[in-house]
């Protein structure tokens, strides 16, 4: 990225992205030296000059995420709801994992619905699959205008959660649904596609990106879709991290060294996504992180230590059909796992870039590689048959 962005005339937008001050990123200021030493020590002023106890860390963790709400990187949501004749997420909905209710109760300002379809999908059908699922995700939140709200940039996000909505964002849509056609990843993008997956093509295999792949990549910066690496090789991700201009996330990976799921990442890749400013989401699931709260904070923990924390966010998984840790079984959870963090001493900096702030910095950061992508590339007519072969 640094290439692209060092030819660029400095905006305002580009210090927004400044990483040597995180708590920009989301809005967050830090409190003053007293403040922050009172915080530690558990004291505060009290009245008539004494102290009073610091208030327990699920309280302060429900505090935390009133200013600071969670942006949650995968919902399996739509394809979910395929199958109930009736539902109302304002209300309550018992058959699902996700209903405003219990967002509102987690602290949740935004969430990725995921476009994945079931296996063995490919081609026409999968194009039309994927807009099928593209299309209820539009019907659902017109049909829910009190809780929840389309967004496709940083700025609509923020609005959202300004207006008591919570913003949902389109994606990750799965590579079949390109039909390997960049003219379609054009069209899905028009209708609102932010977020990619690069695995289960012939063009992003266990050899890493072919010449076409490359190029996806390429479009996929030019337009401002975030490339998502989660299940793709690891010979995918070197590749990806190595030719894109914008961020890349990896929507549900934890960290390999503690689970040894093939989706989670290896500690040298960790590294490399933390050079490269990437994005890793950290799953809220017993079979990629652990069955309890402690578990999917000790991945937290490693990918911070390792990547950053400018680089570490959730991934809720929900309604994807997977088992989920005890006390976070679905959206409403989020506070318990945040008290947990508070408890091993996270900074309520860390906290906030973990939260909110990391999703708003790659989001942004998209946007403005797409434009200035955009100045330099037209749209590509490359072919799969062209590049090869």
């Amino acid at each position: 990225m640094a290439d692209l962005q060092d030819e660029l005339h400095t905006t305002a937008e580009v210090g927004e992205l400044d990483l040597d001050h995180p708590e920009r990123l989301s809005g967050f200021e830090p409190h003053a030296a007293e403040a922050e030493a009172g915080a530690e020590t558990g004291a505060g002023p009290g009245p008539g000059g004494g102290s009073e106890p610091a208030a327990d860390p699920l309280t302060r963790a429900h505090a935390l995420l009133a200013e600071h709400p969670v942006a949650d990187g995968y919902s399996g949501l739509p394809w979910a709801l395929r199958r109930l004749s009736w539902y109302d997420l304002e209300l309550g909905e018992s058959a699902v994992d996700t209903d405003v209710p219990r967002l509102r109760e987690g602290h949740v300002g935004a969430l990725f619905w995921a476009l994945h379809l079931p296996g063995g999908l490919v081609g026409e059908r999968a194009v039309g699959a994927t807009l099928e699922q593209l299309d209820l995700v539009k019907t659902v939140v017109a049909a829910h205008p009190e809780g929840l709200r389309m967004a496709h940039s940083a700025a609509q996000v923020t609005d959202a959660r300004n207006c008591g909505r919570v913003a949902v964002l389109l994606g990750p849509a799965g590579a079949a649904a390109l039909d390997d056609s960049l003219g379609i990843l054009r069209a899905l993008h028009a209708l609102g596609l932010r977020v990619l997956t690069l695995s289960g093509a012939s063009w992003a295999g266990e050899n890493g990106l072919t010449r076409f792949g490359e190029e996806v990549v390429r479009e996929l910066n030019r337009l401002g879709v975030l490339a998502d690496l989660s299940g793709a090789s690891d010979a995918t991700v070197r590749r990806a991290l190595t030719i894109s201009k914008a961020p890349v996330l990896c929507t549900r990976s934890a960290a390999r060294a503690l689970r040894p799921h093939p989706a989670n990442l290896p500690d040298d890749v960790l590294v490399e996504l933390g050079a490269t400013q990437g994005l890793c989401l950290v799953p809220l699931t017993a079979e990629q992180t652990g069955p309890t709260v402690r578990d999917v904070a000790d991945h937290l923990d490693h990918v911070r230590e390792l990547a950053g924390p400018g680089c570490v966010g959730l991934s809720g998984t929900y309604d994807s059909g997977a088992a989920h840790p005890q006390d976070l079984s679905d959206a409403s959870g989020y506070p318990r796992l945040v008290a947990e963090l508070l408890g091993r001493g996270w900074s309520e900096a860390d906290l906030a870039l973990l939260t909110w702030g990391n999703v708003q910095r790659v989001l942004r950061t998209a946007d403005f590689t797409s434009r200035a992508a955009r100045q330099r590339r037209e749209p590509s007519t490359a072919r799969i048959a062209d590049l090869d072969g």
